[in-house]
Protein backbone atom coordinates (compact mmCIF):
# COMPACT_ATOMS: atom_id res chain seq x y z
CA UNK A 1 0.00 0.00 0.00
CA UNK A 2 2.54 2.76 0.93
CA UNK A 3 3.53 3.63 -2.57
CA UNK A 4 0.56 3.21 -4.51
CA UNK A 5 -1.11 6.55 -5.44
CA UNK A 6 -4.83 5.31 -3.77
CA UNK A 7 -3.51 4.96 -0.88
CA UNK A 8 -1.74 8.20 -0.44
CA UNK A 9 -4.09 8.88 2.61
CA UNK A 10 -3.00 5.98 4.61
CA UNK A 11 0.01 6.81 5.45
CA UNK A 12 -0.55 7.90 8.78
CA UNK A 13 -2.50 4.29 9.38
CA UNK A 14 -0.29 2.50 7.99
CA UNK A 15 2.40 3.89 10.58
CA UNK A 16 0.42 2.91 12.98
CA UNK A 17 -0.12 -0.49 12.14
CA UNK A 18 3.62 -0.53 11.45
CA UNK A 19 4.60 0.90 15.11
CA UNK A 20 1.52 -1.40 16.73
CA UNK A 21 3.12 -4.62 15.07
CA UNK A 22 6.61 -3.61 16.48
CA UNK A 23 5.30 -2.76 19.92
CA UNK A 24 3.43 -6.44 20.19
CA UNK A 25 6.98 -7.93 19.08
CA UNK A 26 8.74 -5.49 21.53
CA UNK A 27 6.40 -6.71 24.20
CA UNK A 28 5.79 -10.55 23.40
CA UNK A 29 9.77 -11.30 23.68
CA UNK A 30 9.10 -9.37 27.12
CA UNK A 31 6.20 -11.80 28.00
CA UNK A 32 8.54 -14.41 27.25
CA UNK A 33 10.44 -14.02 30.64
CA UNK A 34 7.49 -14.16 32.60
CA UNK A 35 7.41 -11.76 34.40
CA UNK A 36 4.62 -10.56 36.44
CA UNK A 37 2.42 -7.87 34.52
CA UNK A 38 4.25 -8.73 31.23
CA UNK A 39 1.63 -10.68 29.67
CA UNK A 40 -1.28 -8.37 30.47
CA UNK A 41 1.01 -5.85 28.40
CA UNK A 42 1.27 -7.59 25.31
CA UNK A 43 -2.46 -8.91 25.41
CA UNK A 44 -2.98 -5.10 24.93
CA UNK A 45 -0.56 -4.04 22.13
CA UNK A 46 -2.55 -6.81 20.86
CA UNK A 47 -5.71 -5.29 21.11
CA UNK A 48 -4.19 -2.06 20.10
CA UNK A 49 -2.97 -3.69 16.74
CA UNK A 50 -6.25 -5.13 16.14
CA UNK A 51 -8.10 -1.69 16.71
CA UNK A 52 -5.27 -0.25 14.07
CA UNK A 53 -5.65 -2.72 11.64
CA UNK A 54 -9.78 -2.59 11.93
CA UNK A 55 -8.96 1.07 11.05
CA UNK A 56 -7.18 0.30 8.00
CA UNK A 57 -9.45 -2.55 6.87
CA UNK A 58 -11.84 0.64 6.45
CA UNK A 59 -9.78 2.92 5.61
CA UNK A 60 -9.08 -0.02 2.71
CA UNK A 61 -13.13 -0.27 2.13
CA UNK A 62 -13.80 3.29 1.53
CA UNK A 63 -11.10 4.20 -0.90
CA UNK A 64 -12.84 1.09 -2.59
CA UNK A 65 -16.51 2.21 -2.23
CA UNK A 66 -15.52 5.72 -3.62
CA UNK A 67 -13.99 3.55 -7.18
CA UNK A 68 -16.60 1.24 -7.42
CA UNK A 69 -15.32 -0.08 -10.82
CA UNK A 70 -12.26 -0.98 -9.47
CA UNK A 71 -12.66 -1.13 -6.29
CA UNK A 72 -11.82 -4.92 -6.05
CA UNK A 73 -8.52 -4.39 -7.29
CA UNK A 74 -7.81 -1.64 -5.02
CA UNK A 75 -8.70 -3.82 -2.66
CA UNK A 76 -6.57 -6.73 -3.63
CA UNK A 77 -3.45 -4.54 -3.89
CA UNK A 78 -3.84 -3.47 -0.81
CA UNK A 79 -2.72 -6.72 -0.25
CA UNK A 80 -6.42 -7.93 1.30
CA UNK A 81 -8.96 -10.68 0.45
CA UNK A 82 -12.32 -9.46 -1.48
CA UNK A 83 -15.17 -11.09 0.71
CA UNK A 84 -17.63 -12.87 -1.63
CA UNK A 85 -20.86 -12.01 -2.01
CA UNK A 86 -23.13 -14.75 -1.05
CA UNK A 87 -25.47 -16.59 -3.83
CA UNK A 88 -28.69 -17.62 -3.01
CA UNK A 89 -30.19 -19.63 -5.54
CA UNK A 90 -33.79 -20.61 -5.30
CA UNK A 91 -35.00 -23.90 -4.19
CA UNK A 92 -36.81 -25.73 -6.63
CA UNK A 93 -38.91 -28.87 -6.53
CA UNK A 94 -36.49 -31.79 -6.89
CA UNK A 95 -36.53 -35.61 -5.88
CA UNK A 96 -32.37 -37.45 -5.02
CA UNK A 97 -31.45 -40.32 -3.55
CA UNK A 98 -31.40 -41.11 0.11
CA UNK A 99 -28.48 -42.28 2.11
CA UNK A 100 -29.19 -45.68 1.22
CA UNK A 101 -31.03 -48.05 -1.70
CA UNK A 102 -34.45 -47.77 -1.88
CA UNK A 103 -34.90 -44.19 0.18
CA UNK A 104 -35.29 -41.13 -1.91
CA UNK A 105 -35.34 -37.34 -0.92
CA UNK A 106 -37.70 -35.01 -2.11
CA UNK A 107 -37.33 -30.89 -1.93
CA UNK A 108 -39.95 -28.39 -2.31
CA UNK A 109 -39.81 -24.37 -2.44
CA UNK A 110 -40.62 -23.37 0.68
CA UNK A 111 -44.31 -21.81 0.40
CA UNK A 112 -44.17 -19.30 3.32
CA UNK A 113 -43.06 -19.57 6.69
CA UNK A 114 -45.62 -20.77 8.33
CA UNK A 115 -46.58 -23.81 5.81
CA UNK A 116 -47.53 -27.52 5.99
CA UNK A 117 -46.76 -29.70 2.93
CA UNK A 118 -48.82 -32.54 1.47
CA UNK A 119 -47.19 -35.16 -0.35
CA UNK A 120 -47.95 -37.59 -3.09
CA UNK A 121 -46.25 -40.55 -4.40
CA UNK A 122 -46.89 -42.67 -7.62
CA UNK A 123 -44.93 -45.94 -8.79
CA UNK A 124 -47.45 -46.09 -11.94
CA UNK A 125 -46.54 -43.06 -13.72
CA UNK A 126 -49.16 -40.94 -12.53
CA UNK A 127 -52.44 -43.50 -12.77
CA UNK A 128 -52.90 -43.60 -9.27
CA UNK A 129 -51.61 -41.75 -6.10
CA UNK A 130 -50.40 -42.70 -2.48
CA UNK A 131 -50.83 -40.13 0.06
CA UNK A 132 -47.79 -39.64 2.32
CA UNK A 133 -47.68 -37.95 5.44
CA UNK A 134 -48.06 -33.95 5.52
CA UNK A 135 -44.94 -32.43 6.83
CA UNK A 136 -44.16 -28.70 8.04
CA UNK A 137 -40.96 -28.96 6.95
CA UNK A 138 -40.95 -28.36 2.84
CA UNK A 139 -38.47 -31.62 2.58
CA UNK A 140 -39.44 -35.62 2.83
CA UNK A 141 -37.73 -38.95 2.67
CA UNK A 142 -39.70 -41.55 1.13
CA UNK A 143 -38.19 -45.27 2.09
CA UNK A 144 -38.80 -48.93 0.99
CA UNK A 145 -38.94 -48.80 -2.99
CA UNK A 146 -37.90 -51.22 -5.37
CA UNK A 147 -34.73 -50.19 -6.19
CA UNK A 148 -34.44 -49.73 -10.13
CA UNK A 149 -38.04 -48.54 -10.46
CA UNK A 150 -39.35 -45.00 -11.11
CA UNK A 151 -41.55 -43.19 -8.85
CA UNK A 152 -43.34 -39.61 -9.09
CA UNK A 153 -44.34 -37.58 -6.77
CA UNK A 154 -45.81 -34.51 -6.68
CA UNK A 155 -46.63 -31.39 -3.28
CA UNK A 156 -48.78 -29.17 -2.21
CA UNK A 157 -48.31 -26.24 0.42
CA UNK A 158 -50.82 -25.43 3.12
CA UNK A 159 -50.89 -22.17 4.29
CA UNK A 160 -53.40 -19.68 6.19
CA UNK A 161 -54.57 -18.65 3.08
CA UNK A 162 -55.62 -22.65 2.34
CA UNK A 163 -54.51 -25.50 0.02
CA UNK A 164 -52.51 -24.56 -3.28
CA UNK A 165 -53.02 -26.57 -5.95
CA UNK A 166 -50.82 -30.00 -6.74
CA UNK A 167 -47.36 -29.49 -8.36
CA UNK A 168 -46.41 -30.75 -11.58
CA UNK A 169 -45.67 -34.71 -10.86
CA UNK A 170 -41.33 -35.09 -10.77
CA UNK A 171 -40.04 -38.19 -11.43
CA UNK A 172 -37.14 -39.85 -10.29
CA UNK A 173 -35.57 -43.65 -10.79
CA UNK A 174 -34.56 -45.03 -7.51
CA UNK A 175 -31.36 -47.32 -6.85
Amino acid sequence: MSGQPAFLGASATLADVTAAIGDLKTADAIAQTRAKGTAAARDDRRLALVVRMAELKAYVQKVADADMENGAALIQSAGMNVKRTAVCTPRVFAITQGPVSGTVRVVAPKAADRAAYDWEWSTDGGKTWQIAPSTLRATTQRAGLVPGSTVWCRYRAVTKAGEADWSEPTSFLTR
